[in-house]
């Protein structure tokens, strides 16, 4: 009889698991990890630097970011990572793995539709976190936060965003579109697939599969 119920438990798991890796709306974009064998050369093209806020939208099982979180870590810098996912049982998992990650504190896990998400917002809690540990240069500072204008933002005084992608190509237009109207200046990391309306802005890394890169500033169109 024992034996009956977890064979039920376990099917009714699985069952739950396949529904959710297979919902259009819990899990929209495949799950793929990124290839570990390109790890070393993803967490490169990221270039990790003092003052730095990087996203991994659709982070899945948070392979890349919890390895740049380790790396930034050994190098002692500053560096903010946000990881953004929408599946349930992945957000599970992150939260699990950031929980005996040795970076933990400057990690934060969002669940999050990467389509329509205000990264803008997601923002502030790595560059509030950069702005907590420099208040007292930015205040003897000619660029003294109480004398930003309303428009912009701590995110505005860092500038360094950056942007991972390992998604279905047939996304990263939507995504960029996104983040064009969220973020003032990024930069774009993607992972396998080259987004072609930056084509002429782009670096590849060649490694298992190719590594894009995209450095380049865009203007936050305000609305008023």
């Amino acid at each position: 009889m024992a034996m009956l119920i977890y064979a039920l438990i376990i099917s009714v798991v699985l069952i739950l698991i396949i529904l959710t890796f297979t919902s259009r709306r819990l899990s929209p974009i495949p799950y793929f990890p990124s290839n570990r064998q390109d790890l070393p050369l993803i967490v490169k093209a990221l270039k990790l630097k003092k003052n730095q806020v990087i996203f991994d939208l659709g982070a899945g099982d948070g392979i890349v970011i919890f390895a740049a979180a380790k790396e930034a870590l050994q190098k002692k810098l500053n560096t903010k990572f946000i990881a953004v996912e929408i599946n349930p049982i992945l957000i599970f998992i992150l939260h699990l793995r950031r929980l005996f990650h040795s970076n933990k504190r400057n990690i934060k896990i969002i669940r999050a539709d990467i389509f329509k998400m205000n990264l803008r917002n997601a923002s502030f809690w790595g560059a509030k976190r950069l702005q907590n540990r420099s208040q007292q240069r930015f205040r003897a500072s000619r660029n003294d936060a109480s004398k930003l204008k309303p428009r912009q933002t701590w995110l505005t005084q860092f500038n360094n965003v950056t942007i991972y992608l390992y998604i279905s190509p047939w996304f990263l237009e939507k995504v960029i579109e996104n983040c064009k109207l969220k973020i003032e200046n990024f930069s774009v990391v993607s992972y396998m697939y080259p987004i072609i309306s930056l084509k002429q802005k782009e670096k590849i890394i060649r490694g298992k599969n190719s590594i894009f890169i995209y450095d380049f500033q865009y203007f936050l169109q305000f609305v008023n």
